[in-house]
């Protein structure tokens, strides 16, 4: 028994941040129905094509769910979600902004009839202020917090390569409900999370706003090289390939010049003799590094990092990232379905001492038949249903 199997959620989702929260609540058992429009679907789905067919979000983010089309605006449709949602334990949704009272949807209203409902709204700027009616996407959500003001190069901010804003409201959506979840098992009520992607990614942003307090300069970007720790980052090497390293203290700095540049008097070097100094004077040192790894190769330069006892890492793509030996070694890999045939997957994170849910990424609509039977609906009342569009 996995901890939240008997646990139904009603997801209103689209896109990542919520589809992702509910993907994890499955994954620990929650019985997750998907509400999709008729003939069109989470948009999501049309991101993209690179997975047999189906888009890369959407598998990675909908496995262990049932979908439901529904057209939740006709009468009949919200007479359908609002029966589910009657012996519901969590509703999710990330509709855009006042999409969810419109259709009846505020815990406030749910309450009345199931007082153990959880209801859990993502939105790009949460309920109040005036912000709350604009329009959300994850790039504008990372502009916002101020991720991009930190990231790129000195000429060129830049975004996160995945949807990072999405994700981190996601996560704090999962947890959020994990908590509720648990209040209501020693209250015997339900609650309202009313979450925001621009709380969720701020939230991930306190290092630079404490660095940044008081007014003092936020930390410069740079690169892939850490922004107030030096050296940490990528240095090239003479085989044209580059490496990633990163010293945390003096200790590793006089390792590191010993050992790895083979010239242990630079540790004492007033020039660099602490982290800060090291920062300040990273251009010098860049060029002592980059000229003593020039004559090296990869293999030369990792043997002398690993020697010294200083972290480094390859600097992988996807395709390394998919055959990583640590996933091999640990038994991290599984197959799931999908409706073009099974795909690779990786156990999430974690684990609580026996397997996670990892079953089907579901075609549109392939739940709903079933699912209205279970409410009581006939097979001409589903015929009908269908003819009408309303599923």
């Amino acid at each position: 028994m996995l901890p939240l199997d008997g646990i139904t959620v009603v997801s209103l989702e689209h896109a990542v941040a919520a589809p992702f929260a509910t993907r994890q609540l499955a994954d620990m058992g929650a019985r997750v129905i998907k509400i999709e429009r008729p003939g069109i679907g989470d948009f999501a789905r049309n991101y993209d094509t690179r997975v047999k067919g189906l888009a890369s979000h959407f598998v990675w983010a909908n496995r262990s769910k049932e979908s439901l089309t529904l057209d939740v605006k006709h009468p009949e449709g919200s007479a359908i979600l609002h029966k589910l949602i009657k012996t519901a334990d969590v509703v999710v949704q990330n509709l855009s902004p006042g999409a969810a009272k419109r259709l009846g949807l505020e815990h406030e209203v749910l309450s009345k009839d199931n007082p153990g409902i959880i209801v859990c709204n993502i939105s790009g700027y949460g309920t109040g202020g005036p912000d709350e009616k604009r329009k959300a996407y994850d790039l504008l959500i990372q502009s916002e917090a101020g991720f991009l003001s930190i990231t790129g190069t000195p000429e060129t901010p830049s975004k996160a390569g995945i949807s990072v804003a999405d994700i981190a409201a996601g996560m704090y959506a999962y947890s959020n409900i994990l908590a509720a979840v648990i209040q209501r098992g020693r209250t015997g009520r339900g609650c309202e999370i009313d979450l925001s992607m621009l709380d969720a990614m701020t939230e991930w942003m306190g290092y630079p706003l404490y660095y940044a307090y008081d007014g003092a300069p936020p930390p410069p970007r740079g690169g892939a090289s850490h922004a107030t720790i030096f050296p940490y980052g990528p240095f090239v090497v003479g085989d044209g390939r580059t490496v990633i390293l990163g010293l945390q203290n003096e200790r590793e700095w006089t390792a590191f010049c010993g050992v790895v540049l083979e010239a242990p008097d630079l540790a004492a070097d007033p020039r660099f003799s602490t982290n800060s100094a090291r920062a300040e004077g990273k251009v010098a040192l860049t060029q002592i590094i980059t000229d003593c790894f020039s004559s090296l190769t990869t293999e030369q330069v990792v043997e002398r990092l690993d020697r010294a006892g200083i972290a480094n890492a390859k600097m992988n793509e996807m395709a390394d990232v998919w055959n990583h030996v640590q996933f091999e070694a640990r038994d991290r890999r599984r197959q799931v379905d999908t409706p073009a045939g099974p795909i690779p997957a990786l156990l999430p994170p974690g684990g609580i001492g026996q397997p996670p849910r990892m079953d089907a990424v579901p075609a549109l609509g392939e739940h709903t038949a079933a699912l209205l039977e279970e409410l009581g609906y006939s097979d001409s009342d589903i015929t009908n249903l269908r003819n009408a569009k309303v599923v």
